[in-house]
């Protein structure tokens, strides 16, 4: 419903950029003479149902919440990150957002080997390397839901 409220304010504002108030200043104007069309770009907001659950993670390819986003929506197990383009998000994973119904485990080795560290639902941490303490490579994860 809130999406539909915006694409009909859009819509209003759409119509009045394309309303034509003023009179032709040349004589030579005919009655097929139109305006170019207006092209509004509105910013829409789209929700994906699976995050409205709350249980979710963000990861981020740069300190503080900057560069690519991946969501991972839980519960989920990854338990290796070696293979494919895993490979590369391990390396480049530097920031993490736990959403308010979920708890994040991550793990030094693949297979949830060694040393863990924990995030508790609604945390947020801009800076992993520091945090993890293990090289800031994640090889292993699990994502629970409350």
């Amino acid at each position: 419903m809130k999406n539909f409220r915006y694409l009909l304010i859009a819509g209003a504002v759409a119509l009045g950029a394309c309303a034509n108030t003023s009179t032709p200043t040349t004589s030579t104007a005919t009655a097929d003479n139109r305006p170019d069309p207006t092209i509004l770009l509105v910013p829409i907001r789209v929700e994906d149902p699976a995050l409205a659950s709350g249980c979710w993670a963000q990861f981020y390819t740069g300190r503080d919440f900057k560069g690519d986003m991946l969501t991972l929506v839980g519960p989920a197990e990854v338990q290796s990150m070696d293979k494919g383009t895993a490979t590369q998000l391990k390396r480049d994973i530097d920031s993490v957002s736990v959403g308010p119904r979920a708890t994040l485990q991550v793990y030094e080795h693949a297979m949830f080997r060694d040393r863990t560290v924990n995030f508790p639902a609604n945390s947020r941490e801009g800076g992993l390397t520091r945090k993890l303490g293990f090289g800031g490579r994640i090889e292993a994860m699990k994502l629970n839901c409350s």
